[in-house]
């Protein structure tokens, strides 16, 4: 057994443990990190493929997709950032024979079908050819992509910090009022006479 085998065995059980672990975690933080270090694995064994832009390309998009939905669970979760335990699977049952069923198709696909030999030609470029079909009528709307969630991330990271948006996280926030220097707009706020809390209109 080469290094090249025995590579792929072991990044081909990093990616399924990880993969199966996503459903058995129970935080939405941790399972998109795991799912992010499955895909990587696969992007792995892409490169030992020899589909190189596949896995540079995988590597990349799901480097990028798992951080944001990351940073969008600590700040948008209602338990505090998404580490709360919680059930990732819903209709567990289902799942389960949905995910048995593709896993044997796909196994089955993999093992028995008669898939046709076309050689590269010498000379030819598959790498360039490939990123031209994916990327030539279609690289302003990539750019756009990649510039929209460049800025995601960063004001993800800025309303996430401590100071917070109404105010340091840490000792509670407090929205603007609707006038200045006036409550915050929604709170209650203390009835002077019986010393509870009146709601307003």
């Amino acid at each position: 057994m080469s290094w090249i085998d025995l590579a792929f065995y072991v990044l081909a059980g990093i990616a399924v443990y990880s993969g199966w672990r996503v459903f058995r975690t129970d935080s939405m933080v941790r399972a998109s990190f795991l799912l992010l270090l499955s895909f990587l694995a696969v992007g792995a064994v892409m490169l030992l493929l020899g589909a190189v832009y596949l896995g540079v390309a995988l590597f990349f998009m799901m480097a990028v997709e798992m951080m944001v939905m990351a940073l969008f669970m600590v700040m948008f979760m209602m338990n505090p950032a998404g580490l709360n335990p919680m059930n990732m699977v819903h209709q567990p049952r289902l799942a389960a024979v949905a995910g048995v069923v593709a896993f044997l198709a796909l196994a089955a696909t993999a093992l028995l079908a008669d898939f046709p030999e076309r050689p590269v030609p010498t000379g030819a470029e598959p790498v360039r050819a490939l990123g031209t079909e994916l990327l030539g009528d279609s690289m302003l709307v990539f750019e756009s992509a990649g510039v929209t969630l460049l800025a995601t991330m960063i004001g993800v990271v800025v309303l996430s910090a401590r100071s917070g948006r109404f105010g340091p996280s840490d000792e509670g926030s407090r929205p603007p009022g609707l006038e200045p220097g006036g409550e915050p707009a929604g709170a209650p706020h203390e009835s002077p006479s019986t010393g509870g809390h009146a709601h307003p209109h």
